[in-house]
């Protein structure tokens, strides 16, 4: 079964590197983070932390605080502490999660609880969710400005556990239908994309519900981060070996949605198959609900959807008013996941979109 998508041609025409792409303040941001899990003297807490931040990952967060603000005419080396402060926050939630899921690899590493124990790896978690605040206390702003950064962070922060609680008990309280999972997915993924924005336009000195209203737009990538993570559920791309992992974790993922909104006499049986132990679920049978996905018309609605996702994020006003932000968003977009491909026409021509008052200034980092 295969997902022929292909990105919208806004974003595979672009032709060079972007401020999202460039390791410009990079390297401040994870000397900062480093610095930060030692603290006054190395503990167990602090080289776990180290060790997790070691395995890597694209550090989205970081990078996407970084570009936004100069993108909105900032420098890079004024938002470094942001940067470290999101992408912080986004490294507490994996540890909690891999606990949470019973995942033994990351990375292609083991794990923190693996290595650790769930214990210790809960105290790594909790360690990075405070970190950040401390982050926060090095930034080159007035108190004002910090406050304000740290209430986005902990709104964000708070909309994750919410929308990750909601995720874990979709199955339990039979929460099927899609106003559930857009709740669960917006808060999980969506609001730790938006708030790098959000706090990259505060650092710039806009108003904070300007500020906001950038943040939403790019949470939007979240919505579509998870759309298409959930498609690539039905190729082997997601690194355990087989398709239809989410189905084994009992994960009510969007083709669930979607299927039993085509198939609802199918809800019992797929309620049935989701509640099986991780270990215990017939590999025979994730591929036989998998091809009802696809039968149903399930795979291709979802991808529908993630289509009309990636369309609404190229036409948003609030980006669009921004040429140097909205080009950031669209690259966001084309490199989220290049194993799925996002197939629409290019975006009709937006409305005359509103003045901010950000600077014309175009980023020269590759």
């Amino acid at each position: 079964m295969s997902v022929p998508l292909r990105v919208p041609n806004e974003i595979s025409a672009l032709e060079e590197p972007l401020g999202f792409g460039s390791d410009a303040g990079l390297g401040d941001v994870e000397s900062m983070m480093t610095r930060l899990a030692v603290g006054p003297r190395l503990s167990r807490s602090g080289q776990m932390v180290q060790e997790h931040l070691s395995t890597g990952g694209k550090r989205v967060r970081a990078r996407l605080a970084l570009a936004a603000t100069e993108a909105l005419g900032g420098s890079r080396s004024r938002a470094v502490a942001w940067a470290a402060a999101c992408e912080l926050v986004h490294n507490a939630t994996l540890v909690h999660d891999d606990v949470q899921d019973g995942d033994t690899m990351r990375r292609d590493q083991p794990t923190t609880w693996v290595r650790h124990g769930v214990p210790q790896a809960i105290n790594a978690g909790d360690l990075l969710l405070m970190l950040p605040f401390l982050a926060l206390s090095e930034l080159p702003a007035d108190g004002e400005i910090r406050w304000q950064l740290a209430h986005a962070l902990a709104r964000a922060a708070e909309a994750t556990v919410r929308g990750q609680s909601l995720e874990m008990d979709l199955l339990a309280s039979r929460k099927l239908g899609w106003e559930d999972w857009l709740r669960a997915a917006d808060g999980k993924t969506g609001a730790l994309l938006g708030v790098p924005v959000e706090g990259a336009a505060l650092l710039v000195g806009l108003d904070a519900r300007t500020a906001s209203r950038f943040g939403q737009a790019f949470a939007q990538i979240g919505l579509l981060y998870q759309l298409q993570d959930d498609l690539l559920d039905t190729t082997d791309r997601k690194g355990r070996g087989f398709r239809g992992s989410d189905l084994a974790e009992g994960k009510v993922s969007a083709l669930v949605v979607e299927h039993l909104s085509r198939v609802p006499s199918d809800a019992e049986a797929l309620v049935a198959l989701l509640s099986l132990p991780r270990d215990s679920t017939p590999h025979s049978e994730i591929d036989r609900w998998l091809q009802r996905f696809d039968a149903s018309g399930a795979v291709a609605g979802v991808r529908a959807r993630a289509v009309r996702c990636a369309a609404s994020i190229a036409q948003a006003p609030m980006l669009r008013a921004v040429p140097d932000l909205h080009r950031v968003a669209m690259e966001l977009v084309a490199l989220m996941d290049h194993s799925i491909e996002l197939s629409t026409e290019r975006a009709p021509a937006a409305a005359a979109p509103p003045n901010f008052p950000v600077s014309s200034h175009r980023s020269t980092h590759a």
